[in-house]
């Protein structure tokens, strides 16, 4: 009998008949395929120019001759198999088994044929096909009203590219990642996206060279199942032709594992990682696999692609060891704005649509995500039908989808479907609010049971389309969206008091106050709940929810809001720098101006940074009934705001300018209003106008104005004429602002105009050169009520400061404190200044730090302080280069001097044998220091019994500050013998990095136990360990220690030292424990640092 081998199978079936049914576009894949294919050993490729020319029949007989028996064969089967062609496959298997049954005994040749041929229906073509059928079917999902079926598929198609890119290599780091994360907001198309992928990658068209096989692992399905072995878990779509799936796992690293919606798995993921599972072939509790696949436990070397909500990524981030994060942002501006023109097919009325939404940012940004735009269209188009005022819709986010809910109780056809009884409605608005606490926005029939939600309760939900069934997930039920969701969790604080709500076992998120402390950097998943609620408090948005549900909303918790209200805005914690903000974003939901006179009269200080038009927005109108407010801290991105579009197309058309108008009329609106600090701006020349004309209002009585590094493109001319119309400015800041000379010129006019009242000028870090000197020195002495000006950081030099001191030895000058720190000065501008100190009776606190003084100035300006008419009380030499020559003028001047109690040589290298000589005149009963500061200053033990010695014998002294010297133990040890002695009165003690161990502490510990007028000492820096810490906490506990500020970075401190300071600080309440001890303070020695 014959051999019924491939070759007679082709010549009585031939391949030639399966080519003929491609088409020309399948014929030429199958082409590409062949001239890729991987031959085995003996068999060599067919020349790739004669493949391209080749018509069916020449391929046929190319493939015959190159690949000769059964390979041809195989070969074809194959490709067929990475086209899809499914069908042929399958006739080909059918003719195969028909032939098989006309074979004899001896033709074992074409028995193989068939073995192979089945072998290579096991590539994985058979999952593919699974997969494509599964994936297509699940494409369509009823959404809110009827969503168009094909707009999640137009999304997917934009982020087809993203998806491309995913795994590439990393260009700066050379690495290709094997953890993927795609993060977005709730409804973006992140699941559609990764579903596309997966049915792209099973039709060839993507990952087919990365991945072999790509798993997809819902979490809904997951949360389902309770123990299985992770094999288990991924053979849910292998199709038995394919054989067992454990033969794909020795390749791990072809393997790519896709978790969609990390967010909704109900695993708290705590298991050590030291009792995960590598073995996937063990049966555990799926979140145990989950976590050990995660963390990269089991199967190291395969690929993962999670997604899930930006309000879950804290939760994950900690599980990966690393990974690629992308955000998934939605529509694009232009993609939101083709959408709505769609959607209304009348231009007028998408253009009015449009330009509502702009006015809104809010709402246009949620307008990103697909299925929002289309509600948000949707309850217009139906407002405009029933001849509402969208305008007023559009105004806050609470007002359109209020509209939204009360929109679902009336149906197409008119009719109403049956509305929720008081019990219904109230276990739904516990089961949101619950839900958005802790993030959980898919329920369970179990979850529903718990809220007291029978299947009837939820059928009345689900006709209204205010939950919806997941159609391929059994028993997993969501609010038909994160939003709708959100406003039912705001309505359960409204009602709560009324249903009358006893149970209150461990129910942390029925507490109102938590929620109104909630802040974005910390729980973003509130901030929309927290809107929602304050946007309820409307009295209009309350009618328009009673009549919808035919139910009593009372406003009673209006009064527990403001007691809230009342207790932030009195806590010196409150607010942080975006906590304003955030807080005005909430009462603009109001639209209720007298709450929110009421709820902002606590509120002494604002913190406002706009970046955005929305912030612009919600501040003006919030700022206009802040009554109380004294302080208002703002940072203005104006121009970005600008300049976001084209000038044709500007936000409303001057809506910007007016919003600017209107926060700007606050200062003379506001009568409590007395500083500003308007610093780090960005303001174009027509803002500024507005700003000026403001600060010249009769009515403003700003007294404190901070304009830091801004720009003055007029010279100042406008800040200048402020400073002659307005009376009540005393207090003038433009530090790192381009004032330049010819600034200063026109300041120095205002500054000699008599109605001119300024007291306090910074002129910090202002490009300013001696050229302006000469208009300073004028304006000093025609300026009667000027008594501090700061000049630091300018380049002033020596002829400068000549020039200057005209002004200041005039007997008219009425300046009191001088700052010209780091200003090119050297010892010929002493000459100068040591003649100013000693004719300005006026003068008491000058500041010369960084100065290039030297020697040989500090002995120009210590005879100056020997002169009787000199009346300096504070003089700041820190980093001015003298040495321990310097100490013995220093020392003989202190003797002197009557007026002089703070003095500051930090960082100067006066070293043990200067302060030893300083150390005569410090303890010398006619020494009148109070401050002395010695930071840096190259010290030793060595110095420390002179010290001691002078905090013995000088009742003055009170604050001491040695910090950045190496005193060590032996030091400590000898200024703790002088501070525990009756006679010592100092107050606060400064040995940051002294080089201290926790063998001082003991020494530490006796010395604030029995002092008890020490009541700050600063020991950040230092090697204390958990030892010495102990020992201070024992001390500190005590009712005896009066100490109240202690200087130590507890982060610094193992894990049982942190817990011993955290408990000092319950025990001792009026103890502080902080790393910086700097506070600055215009009455004590940094006067000069705190302008």
């Amino acid at each position: 009998m014959t051999d019924l081998s491939s070759s007679s199978f082709f010549s009585d079936f031939g391949l030639l008949l399966y080519l003929e049914e491609l088409n020309k576009e399948e014929l030429n894949k199958f082409k590409l395929l062949l001239k890729n294919e991987v031959m085995e050993p003996g068999y060599c490729l067919i020349p790739w120019a004669e493949v391209k020319k080749a018509k069916r029949e020449d391929l046929a007989n190319l493939m015959n001759k190159h690949y000769p028996g059964e390979q041809a064969w195989n070969v074809a089967l194959k490709i067929f198999g990475k086209m899809n062609l499914k069908d042929l496959c399958e006739r080909a298997k059918a003719e195969i088994n028909w032939a098989a049954q006309t074979m004899g005994p001896e033709d074992t040749r074409a028995g193989e044929a068939q073995g192979d041929q089945e072998a290579v229906l096991g590539d994985g073509t058979e999952y593919r096909i699974q997969i494509q059928e599964k994936f297509c079917i699940m494409r369509d999902k009823k959404c809110l009203l009827g969503e168009p079926k094909d707009f999640h598929h137009e999304i997917a198609e934009e982020g087809r590219e993203l998806m491309e890119h995913l795994f590439d290599m990393d260009v700066k780091t050379g690495e290709q990642p094997q953890t993927v994360v795609l993060q977005g907001a709730a409804g973006v198309g992140k699941t559609t996206l990764v579903r596309k992928a997966l049915l792209d990658w099973a039709q060839g068209n993507l990952y087919h060279q990365k991945f072999t096989y790509v798993f997809y692992l819902n979490a809904r399905e997951i949360n389902q199942l309770r123990e299985k072995s992770f094999v288990q878990m991924i053979s849910k779509d292998w199709p038995s032709t394919e054989g067992p799936v454990e033969r794909i796992m020795s390749q791990p690293n072809s393997l790519l594992f896709i978790i969609d919606s990390f967010d909704e798995l109900n695993f708290a993921f705590e298991e050590p990682e030291f009792e995960l599972c590598e073995d996937w072939t063990q049966i555990h509790p799926v979140s145990f696999l989950m976590s050990s696949l995660l963390r990269k436990v089991m199967l190291p070397e395969s690929s993962l692609l999670v997604t899930t909500r930006l309000t879950a990524y804290k939760k994950l981030k900690p599980l990966l060891k690393s990974q690629r994060s992308v955000e998934l942002l939605g529509m694009s501006e232009d993609a939101r704005e083709e959408y709505i023109h769609q959607f209304f097919e009348d231009k007028k009325l998408s253009l009015q649509v449009l330009d509502l939404l702009r006015d809104n940012e809010i709402l246009f940004s949620m307008c990103k995500v697909p299925l929002v735009c289309w509600i948000i269209c949707t309850c217009l188009e139906q407002q405009m039908k029933k001849g509402g005022d969208i305008t007023l819709t559009c105004k806050t986010t609470t007002a359109l989808f209020t509209c939204c809910i009360s929109s679902l109780f009336t149906q197409v056809d008119g009719s109403c479907p049956s509305l929720p009884n008081q019990i219904q409605l109230r276990s739904l608005c516990h089961l949101a609010a619950k839900g958005v606490w802790t993030m959980t926005h898919v329920f369970y029939r179990e979850n529903l049971r718990k809220h007291g939600l029978t299947k009837s309760d939820v059928s009345v939900f689900l006709d209204m389309n205010i939950l919806q069934k997941d159609t391929e997930y059994e028993n997993c039920y969501e609010f038909t969206h994160l939003h709708i969701q959100e406003l039912f969790a705001a309505m359960f604080y409204m009602l709560k008091d009324s249903w009358g709500i006893t149970d209150h076992s461990s129910q942390s998120f029925e507490d109102l106050k938590l929620l109104l402390e909630s802040s974005s950097h910390r729980d973003p998943h509130l901030m929309q709940m927290k809107c929602f609620l304050f946007g309820l408090l409307n009295e209009d948005r309350v009618k328009q929810l009673e009549e919808a549900f035919n139910c009593k909303m009372p406003l009673e918790i209006k009064w527990k809001i403001l007691k809230c209200m009342k207790i932030l805005g009195n806590s010196e914690y409150f607010p942080p720098q975006l906590g304003c903000l955030e807080l005005f974003h909430c009462l603009y939901e109001t639209q209720d101006e007298v709450f929110i006179s009421q709820a902002m009269r606590y509120f002494q200080k604002v913190v406002i940074n706009i970046y955005g038009k929305i912030h612009l927005l919600v501040s003006s109108f919030c700022l206009k009934y802040c009554q109380g407010l004294r302080t208002i801290k703002l940072s203005v991105a104006f121009e970005k705001m600008l300049n976001s579009r084209p000038p044709a197309e500007t936000w409303d058309g001057g809506r910007i300018t007016h919003c600017w108008q209107d926060l700007c009329s606050v200062l003379h609106t506001n009568e409590r209003l007395r500083e500003l600090d308007l610093c780090r701006s960005n303001l174009d020349e027509l803002a500024m106008k507005t700003f000026y004309e403001e600060l010249r209002h009769p009515n403003c009585k700003l007294q404190k104005l901070l304009l830091r590094f801004l720009s003055f493109p007029d010279g100042c001319q406008n800040i200048s004429s402020a400073l002659t119309h307005n009376q009540n400015l005393m207090h003038l800041d433009l530090k790192g602002s381009d004032v330049g000379d010819n600034g200063v010129k026109s300041l120095c006019e205002a500054l000699k105009h008599p109605d001119c009242k300024l007291q306090n000028l910074s002129l910090e870090s202002c490009d300013l050169t001696r050229l302006c000197c000469l208009n300073i020195s004028k304006a000093l002495v025609r300026n009667q009520s000027l008594v501090f000006l700061n000049l630091s950081t300018n380049n002033l030099l020596d002829d400068g400061v000549e020039l200057l001191c005209e002004g200041l030895r005039h007997q008219k000058c009425h300046l009191e404190r001088l700052s010209l720190e780091s200003c090119g000065l050297t010892v010929a501008g002493c000459q100068d200044l040591s003649l100013a100190v000693t004719s300005n009776k006026r003068l008491t606190h000058l500041c010369l730090a960084d100065n290039l003084l030297g020697d040989d100035g500090l002995k120009l300006m210590s005879d100056a302080l020997k002169h009787p008419q000199c009346m300096l009380q504070s003089l700041v030499l820190r980093r001015c280069h003298f040495t321990s020559l310097s100490s013995e003028h220093l020392s003989s001047s202190l003797l002197h001097n009557k007026s002089l109690t703070h003095l500051d040589l930090g960082s100067n290298w006066l070293q043990d044998d200067g302060v030893r000589l300083l150390c005569d005149a410090f303890r010398h009963p006619t020494c009148n220091l109070q401050d002395l500061e010695l930071m840096g200053c190259g010290l030793t033990s060595a110095c420390c019994l002179d010290l001691a010695s002078a905090i013995l014998n000088n009742p003055n002294l009170r604050n001491l500050e040695l910090g950045n010297n190496d005193l060590q133990d032996d030091g400590a040890k000898i200024l703790c013998e002088a501070l525990r002695h009756p006679n010592c009165h100092i107050q606060k003690l400064g040995l940051e990095y002294c080089g201290l161990t926790s063998v001082c502490c003991q020494d530490l510990s006796s010395t604030l136990s029995s002092n008890q007028r020490l009541i700050k000492i600063n020991l950040t820096q230092n090697t204390l360990g958990c030892e010495g810490i102990m020992k201070l906490c024992e001390v500190l506990r005590s009712p005896e220690c009066k100490l109240q500020v202690l200087g130590l970075c507890k982060e610094a401190f193992d894990e049982e030292a942190q817990k011993l300071l955290e408990a000092v600080q319950v025990s001792n309440p009026h103890l502080v424990i902080k790393q910086d001890c700097n506070d600055h303070n215009e009455e004590d020695g940094s006067w000069w640092q705190c302008f």
